[in-house]
């Protein structure tokens, strides 16, 4: 299902490069199609902390939160982020991560398995076209959009 700009205008997602990443043109490219495509972004932008991310989620409701990592130590970063969404009263948030999320070379049906185990929805490899992206928060939303408008 591929929702319309129209239904998309009532999805809200956090975006941002989270930990000690200063990588932030791809995730603001990321953000930026997104909006081109309807949804509201709040963008946080780099050197994003975890509890900024849950924190700007709580504050502005939003339906998702797609975290960007270019440095490898994505990993490290996202231990835990499901359980503080939990403990902010955002068990339901989808997760989103993606970027070049490891250290050195691995199989990415790995690290994938990795990042969900973590409590994320999804997990991207590195270069993740975003029309990939927006078909997937498509999907995810569906449910949302048709509840809204029933």
């Amino acid at each position: 299902m591929t929702l319309t700009p129209e239904q998309r205008a009532g999805i809200t997602l956090i975006t941002g490069v989270i930990g000690a990443d200063t990588h932030i043109v791809g995730n603001r490219i990321l953000s930026m199609a997104l909006e081109k495509e309807g949804f509201k972004v709040v963008a946080l932008g780099a050197l994003t902390p975890s509890e900024d991310f849950i924190k700007a989620a709580v504050e502005t409701d939003a339906d998702a939160i797609l975290v960007s990592s270019l440095y490898g130590q994505g990993e490290l970063d996202c231990r835990g982020f499901r359980d503080m969404c939990i403990e902010a009263g955002l068990g339901d948030i989808l997760l989103y991560v993606g970027g070049n999320l490891v250290v050195g070379k691995q199989a990415w049906d790995d690290v994938e398995q990795r990042y969900i185990d973590m409590g994320f929805d999804r997990a991207f490899p590195p270069g993740t076209r975003t029309p990939d992206v927006v078909a997937m928060l498509d999907e995810d939303m569906k449910d949302k959009v048709e509840g809204a408008a029933a």
